[in-house]
């Protein structure tokens, strides 16, 4: 299975629990999740946990709406995209956002794609990872060039 399947099978499984509530092993043994079975109980689970944190996180951006008119699947991707930005650092946030528009592509509603780029891309921007980002690719962008004390735009010294 594939990280984009394994997100998938989190949505499949973040729906179904809005009606029903299944043991995770029960749920884990309808797909082979192969390498991706630790992604899948650690999101899922993750975002179970949290999902009051993240309902109110989302909640407070959706400017017009209230959170639970929010259709469900437009909501479960909200929340998996916000829980990869926020507890993930092995997902880089531009991948969870990209990905969680790619969802909403297949599975949202008709606006859901442009509302949740920007739910999410706010999430992401006041999360203080936008910054480590922007900081990181300056850095790389910028090798090699030193000012005046011999020091690149990111403190290290540039090489001769």
């Amino acid at each position: 299975m594939q990280r984009r399947e394994a997100r998938e099978f989190v949505l499949s499984l973040l729906y179904r629990h809005e009606f029903v509530e299944t043991p995770l092993a029960d749920l884990l043994d309808e797909a082979d999740t192969g390498d991706q079975r630790s992604y899948v109980e650690r999101v899922y689970l993750g975002i179970l946990d949290r999902r009051a944190e993240l309902d109110a996180l989302i909640g407070e951006r959706t400017v017009g709406w209230r959170f639970e008119r929010l259709a469900l699947m437009d909501r479960n991707i909200l929340r998996l995209g916000a829980f990869e930005i926020l507890y993930l650092p092995e997902v880089p946030p531009q991948v969870a956002l990209d990905e969680a528009v790619e969802l909403a592509k297949k599975y949202g509603t008709e606006n859901a794609r442009s509302f949740i780029n920007g739910i999410l891309d706010r999430i992401w921007k006041e999360s203080g990872r936008h910054a480590g980002a922007e900081r990181e690719a300056g850095c790389r962008g910028a090798a090699g060039e030193a000012g005046a004390t011999g020091e690149g735009p990111c403190g290290k010294r540039a090489s001769a």
